[in-house]
């Protein structure tokens, strides 16, 4: 009888702790803690200073105030992309805008580890005079651009744009390469019959300081004007990578990024003042100079197809005049990202 007892007890305690295992793992009862409920991840992003970056404020303004909290985002604003490039290498950044040309260069130097994800700024280069000498690219017979920028984009801008309309740089038309942007500015302000190829937003920071300078001709106008194929290049400046194990590992992630992104673009293009406040809070140039170079600096989001066929046609253009523009090779289908 006492056994019975006692295994009466016994079975009585494991039915108990049975229902007490149970009730634990109720959902009502037992809920899980928001750490493990969570799905957010780490998403380290950088931009430069710049168009580049002008972009991202409004999603950079919602992390800081919590409205975008699905993934824990931190932002990087560099001067130089030469800040980013050993960061995207090793992996410290997870997705960065950057010169278009660099995505490909990054690509063919890490064995395809990047991915481009959008075209986030078209051209924003201008040749300005300040004598209004300049109406065509044809006016540009025999005369002398200051530039900064040789061996980058500006130099195969140029060169396409001057070629495409049967100018021979270096004969027909002499460019005098600076160092620094200012150097081209001083070189209008000595002379009135100097004619300096400036970028989005330093042509309008340019005209601020002296009102005779402007924007003669958009290099973006006279791409396109060459441009006959149906699959048309675009002129790009810059463009939004990922590192490819970021995109493979996280793609839900990757997908709330261009989210917020393509939200904050229109923002800034919508709501030029507003925009050009954040610019300014986030010492990305004043704001003064963003609510007037904005309309200029052509910020987008292009994606997709869209995206690739604008892009390819670029990175061939720049291919053919300078193989290391591009890292050498042009790159494969994959480093397109198609979500």
């Amino acid at each position: 009888m006492h056994k019975k007892i006692i295994a009466l007890l016994f079975a009585g305690a494991l039915a108990a702790a049975a229902l007490a295992g149970c009730a634990a793992q109720s959902p009502e009862q037992n809920p899980q803690s928001a750490e493990e409920e969570t799905t957010s991840v780490a998403v380290n992003a950088a931009a430069l200073k710049g168009p580049t970056a002008m972009g991202l404020v409004k999603f950079m303004d919602e992390v800081d105030a919590g409205t975008a909290s699905d993934n824990d985002y931190a932002f990087q604003i560099a001067a130089s992309p030469d800040e980013l490039t050993p960061q995207i290498a090793q992996g410290t950044i997870d997705i960065a805008c950057v010169p278009a040309n660099l995505a490909s260069v990054l690509y063919n130097n890490t064995d395809g580890a990047v991915r481009v994800l959008a075209i986030n700024t078209l051209g924003v280069l201008y040749l300005c005079d300040s004598n209004g000498s300049i109406q065509s690219v044809a006016d540009l017979a025999g005369k002398t651009i200051y530039a900064s920028g040789k061996g980058s984009t500006p130099e195969y801008a140029l060169n396409y744009i001057l070629e495409g309309n049967g100018l021979t740089p270096g004969i027909d038309v002499t460019i005098e390469w600076k160092s620094e942007h200012a150097e081209c500015v001083a070189a209008m302000t000595q002379d009135p019959q100097a004619i300096a190829l400036l970028p989005q937003p330093f042509v309008t920071t340019a005209q601020m300081k002296d009102d005779s300078i402007r924007a003669a001709l958009d290099l973006t106008e006279e791409w396109n004007a060459l441009q006959t194929d149906a699959d048309a290049s675009s002129l790009i400046t810059g463009v939004v990578i990922a590192r490819a194990d970021f995109v493979d590992e996280h793609p839900e992630s990757v997908e709330a990024f261009m989210k917020h992104y393509r939200e904050s673009v229109a923002f800034v293009n919508d709501d030029i003042e507003a925009a050009a406040e954040l610019i300014g809070a986030y010492d990305i140039v004043p704001a003064a100079v963003a609510q007037k170079a904005i309309p200029a600096c052509n910020i987008v989001c292009i994606e997709g197809d869209e995206m690739k066929n604008a892009l390819s046609g670029y990175l061939e253009v720049l291919f053919e005049q300078n193989s290391k523009s591009v890292g050498g090779a042009l790159p494969s289908d994959d480093f397109y990202y198609a979500a």
